[in-house]
């Protein structure tokens, strides 16, 4: 056998390997089938030493697609995006953003120089456009998505307003003549927003209420600001979408859409059970997982609760509070925002519209799409995960421009579930199928209090990359780790991550990127940059090329050594045709 096609095996061990069982004894116990003995053997050696090297736990099972172990071995090397092919220089600054087209052949990259570049994806990479937002009063371009036929290309940025004040803004650029087609204010700028389908993209705006309270709508956005043929006036290029309390100096960031429809057939099951039996039970229900008394979580408050609060418990309780108060029997004394936060509380549990359904239910999961975003309730770093059904009637900016009719009483939406990291959330990927939602973050001490919105907690240098199955909104899988981050929680940044259907990869400020197995949850390789590697991206046809993008101002392309090969075959020698071709004329 060919042990140069595995290096990642040094030659001692694979000769222990074929020299660790003896074939007489073998024989001897009856396996007289000199081909069946030979394979069995073989395989059960590749498997022994799968699980040693690295380091796998007996109940791990093999990769449901895969035939032998022999076969992983081969696939955990071979196949792995980690062989530098390409170094892309034209970015003058950092490059925080990569994003492909679905069909794989273009890629767009963001940068700190305001530029967006969109790129051939070909054997050599070239430049096909770059657009320079600086006449827009950008300061940069910082996340890009394509939309779902890949004919438009949302471009998110930080828009410098009046008096160099900050906020966010959104450009839609038409991928058939490179044209500036809308531009749409998005506040605060690292929402990023999203597309919805193929022609409505999802927007963010910010409103203060108080010091530490404000409110995030989000809006449903026609992509080209402009209608044609309008048979109804309530057909709006503009609509909202929902309106939601922020408490504590939370906002809403970091948008996406999770698709429902794909969750039956996923792509790979990371569930170990699942795969083996092919269904898995449902024991979560809709609701917000919070702590409860004893320290353990809860899913709550459950539709019932919010019903009763809803009839006038909530008011009621906002009544007692500020009596008790006014009379001094509030112990100890409020600070200010203590105050705010608690009458915010009040006031929005009363104020607030029902769920629309249980989250999980089945019922016209055809048509379903999730609203994911950041989010928070205990300071300003975002440490929780909101999740929100979009349903098929809100696809639509068909109807009022302020939405559905809703009562006096209703002023904010509530959401369907939230998962608590206890950590500060610094990036989000959905696998290709949307059934898995993958999670940067950095954990919290776990002893920590949270007495000052204003002053959170210290955070890890070590990332830890979470796995929620958004079927059953579970945790799946163990905590991934081997990357880390160093900038403190007091500022703002993002370390992008991306799925496909077998790895994960994510950047790291270690100066490295790093790609995972997803099935069985191992460090595959480490690629290596000069600086913080911000942004990673695999080919969404084709898993082993992956891009990544760094604070050194350079673009990356890593290729599989096995397609490295390919393309890197030699091509006959002109010698070899020259005597071909004086044999046939000899002839």
């Amino acid at each position: 056998m060919d042990t140069g096609v595995y290096p990642l095996l040094p030659d001692t061990i694979l000769f222990q390997i074929f020299l660790n069982l003896d074939h007489e004894d073998i024989l001897a116990a009856g396996l007289v089938c000199q081909q069946w003995y030979s394979v069995s053997r073989d395989e059960f050696l590749w498997k022994e030493h799968f699980y040693q090297y690295y380091h796998l736990d007996r109940d791990v099972p093999r990769h449901p697609a895969a035939s032998s172990w022999h076969e992983e071995f081969q696939r955990l090397y071979d196949t792995i995006p980690c062989v530098e092919v390409q170094t892309l220089r034209e970015h003058s600054d950092q490059v925080l953003h990569l994003s492909f087209s679905h069909n794989g052949l273009l890629f767009a990259s963001c940068s700190k120089d305001c530029t967006i570049k969109i790129w051939n994806n070909e054997r050599s990479i070239s430049l096909r456009h770059s657009s320079n937002m600086k006449p827009y009063n950008w300061s940069y371009t910082q996340f890009s998505q394509f939309n779902l036929d890949d004919s438009l290309l949302l471009v998110s940025g930080v828009f410098v307003g009046p008096h160099n004040s900050s906020s966010g803004e959104i450009a839609v650029i038409s991928l058939e003549n490179f044209e500036l087609l809308s531009r749409v204010r998005n506040k605060p700028y690292d929402v990023f927003g999203c597309w919805l389908n193929e022609t409505l993209l999802i927007s963010g705006n910010l409103h203060r209420i108080g010091r530490i309270t404000s409110c995030s709508v989000l809006w449903l956005n026609n992509a080209f600001q402009v209608t044609h043929d309008v048979e109804s006036e309530n057909v709006n290029v503009v609509k909202r979408l929902f309106k939601l309390q922020n408490l504590n100096a939370s906002t809403i960031r970091t948008v996406m859409v999770a698709d429902c429809t794909r969750h039956d057939s996923p792509d790979l099951l990371l569930d170990y059970k699942e795969q083996q039996n092919g269904a898995v039970s449902s024991t979560c229900h809709a609701g917000v997982e919070v702590q409860n008394e004893e320290g353990k979580e809860r899913l709550g408050p459950t539709l019932e609760e919010v019903q009763e609060q809803a009839d006038g418990g909530a008011i009621d309780g906002l009544q007692l509070f500020l009596g008790d108060l006014l009379e001094g029997r509030v112990r100890p004394v409020p600070t200010e925002q203590e105050l705010e936060a608690k009458v915010a509380e009040l006031f929005a549990s009363y104020r607030t519209k029902l769920p629309e359904g249980n989250l999980l239910s089945t019922d016209g999961r055809y048509k379903k799409k999730y609203l994911i975003f950041t989010t928070g309730c205990l300071t300003y770093s975002p440490h929780q995960i909101g999740i929100k059904q979009i349903l098929p009637h809100q696809m639509t900016t068909v109807g009022p421009v302020l939405g559905e009719e809703r009562r006096t009483d209703e002023f904010f939406d509530s959401l369907d579930h939230v998962i608590d990291i206890h950590g500060h959330i610094i990036g989000m990927g959905l696998s290709p199928d949307h059934r898995y939602l993958y999670v940067n973050s950095r954990a919290w001490p776990s002893d920590c209090v949270i007495s000052d919105p204003m002053q959170p907690p210290p955070i890890a240098e070590e990332i830890d990359l979470h796995v929620f199955d958004l079927k059953t909104m579970q945790e799946v899988k163990r905590t991934l780790r081997s990357h880390r981050a160093f900038t403190p929680n007091d500022e703002c940044f993002f370390i992008f991550l991306d799925v496909s259907r077998d790895f994960v990869a994510s950047g790291a400020e270690d100066r490295h990127g790093y790609i995972w197995d997803r099935h069985y949850n191992i460090c595959l390789a480490k690629l290596q940059h000069e600086d913080v590697v911000n942004s990673v991206v695999f080919c969404p046809t084709d898993q082993e090329l992956l891009l990544s993008a760094s604070d050194d101002a350079t673009i990356k392309v890593w290729r599989s050594p096995r397609m490295n090969r390919y393309l890197q075959a030699k091509k006959p020698k002109p010698r070899k045709l020259l005597f071909s071709w004086l044999m046939n004329h000899k002839n």
